[in-house]
């Protein structure tokens, strides 16, 4: 590791670049800690310890909700707006079209997204001041008159649109995922705090809890590290061509499938929508029509109810697995690349029948790979029924981003290094 990190240093635009990603991510903890004017803080914080879904979006936007900061709402209305144009290059046929013109379609598609944010981001953050207003007695937010409403929500808009700027920033250095990134950095910056809230009300009956815990976490980074690499290796065989004296091709090699080939977005998507009715819910719940009022609060304790919360959570987790692993994965246009390069699968047909296969072998890998993150999703649940105790530092969805983002990272790194062997050479 000391040899590896030494050559890091000694790369000078390799260190370059992950310098500069660190003080993006200095950038963004800052920018956590700007609040807002005209909110209680105190009141705020335990706001959000008493409600379960608030508190997990808090986690994931390095606590810039609870303190109610330029950038409280994280990188969630991009993720949002990602999931919204992803459905819409499936449904409308003009952004299917545009997604298959290569590099420059992807661009254009990413530009509809930001585009999009822009708007998903000034009604989340009014939903968030709207909620926050008729919570505490109306002490955490105080009255604001029409130009405050405004400043604030073009604020917070502004403060995604930020972040979503540094995400891709340090997308561009290639040594990481931005997005991810920034999800990495709110989780990690918010540890210190949970630990030491574990120690304020710690206790020698919680002992064995700990040991539980400490356990369950290490088996838990093993198992995402393990099932992070697995891959299904599908032999792929090129054909042999003869071109005057000269023989090209005949070669073996494989086509890896990934277990995890969605990584950790199918979880951050399943956030983004279980959190969404709730919120919608706590924002009706002051309506003037009472049925409107009955069904708001029905859904607010449907989904305070840990039971429901859990199913909900899992199957979000197994069907998005599914649907993000199908945008990404095209097993046609892998077919028709092999046969465009003389490979073939051993046994099956070029083209349609390759197509099949690998269709089908997907499917079946991807099975273990959805169920594994769905329990790690629901793990913490888990655990405080079988234990009965709420002392979590770390949940299994964090664990999960936090190794999964560090692998990602270091297997770029590693690739940047190998390539500047390369250059060496």
């Amino acid at each position: 590791m000391w040899q590896k990190l030494g050559q890091i240093w000694k790369t000078p635009d390799l260190r370059k670049n992950i310098l500069f990603v660190l003080g993006c991510l200095v950038i963004f903890r800052i920018a956590a800690h700007l609040p807002i004017p005209g909110v209680d803080a105190a009141a705020l914080r335990n706001f959000f310890s008493s409600n379960q879904l608030l508190g997990l979006l808090n986690l994931f936007s390095g606590g810039g909700l609870e303190n109610f900061s330029v950038v409280m709402l994280g990188v969630g209305p991009y993720i949002t707006a990602s999931i919204i144009m992803q459905l819409l290059t499936m449904i409308v046929p003009r952004l299917e079209e545009i997604s298959k013109d290569g590099e420059a379609g992807y661009h254009r598609i990413n530009q509809y997204t930001r585009w999009l944010t822009v708007p998903m981001a000034a009604l989340q953050a009014y939903g968030f001041i709207a909620i926050l207003r008729g919570q505490g007695g109306g002490k955490i937010v105080g009255a604001l008159d029409p130009w405050q409403l405004t400043i604030s929500i073009v604020t917070i808009t502004a403060g995604t649109v930020f972040l979503m700027w540094i995400g891709e920033l340090i997308s561009e250095r290639k040594v990481g995922n931005g997005i991810s990134l920034l999800i990495f950095a709110g989780i990690v910056a918010g540890i210190p705090q949970q630990i030491q809230q574990a120690f304020a009300v710690f206790d020698q009956s919680q002992i064995f809890n700990i040991i539980v815990f400490v356990a369950v976490a290490i088996l838990t980074i093993v198992a995402v590290v393990l099932v992070t690499e697995a891959q299904r290796n599908i032999p792929v065989t090129y054909a042999r061509m003869v071109r005057g004296s000269k023989t090209y091709g005949g070669a073996t090699t494989f086509l890896p499938l990934r277990l995890l080939q969605a990584g950790v977005i199918p979880i951050i998507f399943a956030i983004s929508v279980i959190i969404f009715p709730p919120m919608v819910a706590q924002f009706l719940v002051k309506s003037q029509s009472a049925w409107l009022v009955s069904a708001a609060q029905f859904t607010i304790d449907l989904f305070q109810n840990q039971l429901f919360y859990a199913i909900a959570y899992f199957v979000l987790v197994f069907g998005f697995t599914y649907f993000y692993t199908a945008v990404i994965f095209k097993p046609d246009q892998i077919a028709e690349n092999l046969q465009k390069q003389g490979g073939f699968v051993p046994g099956i047909r070029p083209g349609r029948n390759t197509e099949e296969y690998l269709g089908h072998v997907m499917n079946h890998v991807l099975l273990p790979g959805a169920l594994f993150l769905g329990v790690v999703a629901v793990l913490p649940l888990i655990l405080r029924f079988v234990t009965g105790s709420q002392l979590l530092v770390i949940g299994g969805t964090s664990l999960l981003i936090v190794v999964s983002v560090v692998i990602e990272t270091v297997r770029q790194v590693n690739a940047q290094l190998v390539m500047r062997d390369y250059d060496e050479l």
